[in-house]
């Protein structure tokens, strides 16, 4: 069936790059330098990690590219794996993105927004004598209660926005994307031209603590990077409501991509001029710090403290809110081949998923009760690329079923490229199972537990 006929093409290349780089650009910009600088305790091999994760990234980007010119669809991965894998894996896919991976991308980017607005405004304690309640020592469901509570209340406000049209979710996140750009911009030029920033140091290779880099410890840390590259491939999620979309989807994915290892680089540069590695490793054994807050307050002071405090509020707002944009999608075109619940196939009065996005938020106000940040979005990263290289494999499949099909775009460097990266997912997806052995198996079940799901959906369209 074609789903985009449906739904109404309201997306050009501008925008869609914005909804790339909203996906992309929330908390990590601002956090995961302080567990990166933990793990590695080298401010040159923290740098190196940002940037090899920015290149593996684009080159899972450039293999998914080939595809979404091929099989632009709204749904994205899922469109294109019904075609490379089949149906189940399909599906698997589409229950994953809402079980562990996107919902909890979602949660977890909400969750930083709410911390932010703690630190400015000290929301009360909530439930405080209910913190301890826990299930099997794992999920603290009240601990912090009042800043769970504040991203829930986050999570249903921008999905309201989000049913009122794909239009006035789209002109929010160009809004929000341009104060943030203006913002980091803002950090780099005052944090680089300061008396503190050290430039110097920011490159060297030794670590504090004299212990050499391992390749177990990069690829642990680079778990920190790819956190704050993910969500560049939302917008193909989208590919039914953007124009042009054989051509749109692949440069709106590489241009936004580029532009975000590009600010990335740039900006955790002066983070680590003003904050040596020993303050980011102080910053990560507290719980109530963020490495962007720390460095900023080393050449700015009080006053700007609150003015990064307010650009981390507007950069999650945004980034939350362009998450719950492209998403939803996805369980939508479920929906609608009758593999998901079916009231999620509806289309509301704006013309836009509307019931889809209310499955998918009430889902990841549950998540943002269930844990901590880090431990949301280590089962996300773990879980996302085995779908990452799964995709690029597909490249290969379809080079070969289809050889005389259309491709608008051609992955650079093939075979080479794919075949990189999915060597790098597998190393990934093992080390991560023996590095962070209960954060991957949260993820797993999640994933698994869609088989008995997918049974039961098959069962009732019998």
């Amino acid at each position: 069936m074609s789903i985009p006929s449906q739904l109404n093409r309201t997306l050009g290349l501008r925008l869609a790059i914005i909804v790339v780089m909203g996906n992309i650009i929330g908390s990590g910009v601002y956090k995961k330098v302080a567990p990166m600088a933990a793990e590695l305790h080298s401010p040159g091999w923290v740098l190196i990690c940002w940037l090899l994760g920015g290149i593996i990234t684009l080159m899972g980007a450039l293999c998914n590219a080939e595809i979404a010119s091929m099989l632009a669809d709204t749904g994205g991965e899922y469109a294109y794996y019904k075609k490379i894998y089949g149906r189940f894996f399909s599906f698997l896919y589409g229950w994953s993105n809402f079980a562990a991976i996107k919902t909890a991308a979602v949660a977890s980017i909400a969750y930083v927004f709410a911390q932010s607005l703690h630190s400015i405004v000290h929301l009360p304690p909530l439930l405080a004598s209910w913190a301890d309640i826990n299930i099997a020592g794992v999920f603290y469901p009240f601990a912090g209660f009042n800043v769970k509570l504040a991203a829930i209340v986050l999570i249903l406000v921008l999905t309201l926005i989000n049913t009122t049209g794909l239009k006035t979710g789209a002109g929010l996140s160009t809004a929000l994307m341009l104060l943030v750009l203006a913002g980091i911009g803002l950090i780099v030029v005052l944090g680089l031209s300061s008396s503190e920033a050290n430039m110097p140091s920011v490159f060297h290779l030794e670590t504090t603590n004299a212990a050499p880099v391992t390749m177990s410890g990069v690829f642990t840390a680079m778990l920190a990077a790819f956190w704050a590259y993910e969500g560049w491939n939302s917008v193909g999620m989208l590919g039914g409501e953007i124009k042009n979309p054989h051509r749109n989807v692949p440069l709106s994915i590489t241009i936004g991509l580029l532009l975000v290892i590009t600010l990335y680089f740039l900006v955790n540069m002066t983070y680590l001029s003003v904050l040596p590695v020993p303050g980011m490793e102080q910053v990560h054994a507290s719980s109530n710090t963020i490495a962007a807050v720390e460095a900023v307050k080393v050449f700015a002071g009080t006053s700007g403290v609150f003015l990064i405090s307010l650009l981390i509020l507007v950069t999650t707002l945004g980034c939350t809110h362009a998450t719950i944009l492209s998403n939803a999608r996805t369980y939508y075109a479920m929906a609608k081949e009758k593999v998901f619940f079916s009231k999620v196939a509806r289309l509301n009065a704006a013309k836009v998923p509307g019931n889809a996005l209310w499955f998918q938020g009430v889902w990841a106000c549950l998540l943002v009760l269930s844990g901590t940040f880090d431990q949301l979005t280590d089962m996300l990263i773990f879980a996302a690329f085995i779908y990452y290289g799964a995709t690029t494999l597909g490249v290969f499949i379809l080079r070969k079923k289809m050889p005389d099909a259309p491709r608008p775009y051609k992955v650079w460097g093939y075979p080479v490229v794919p075949a990189l990266f999915i060597v790098f997912c597998v190393l990934l997806v093992g080390n991560t199972l023996i590095e962070r052995p209960r954060e991957a198996g949260i993820g797993l079940t999640l994933i698994l537990l869609g088989i008995p799901f997918y049974r039961w959906f098959r069962r009732r369209e019998a």
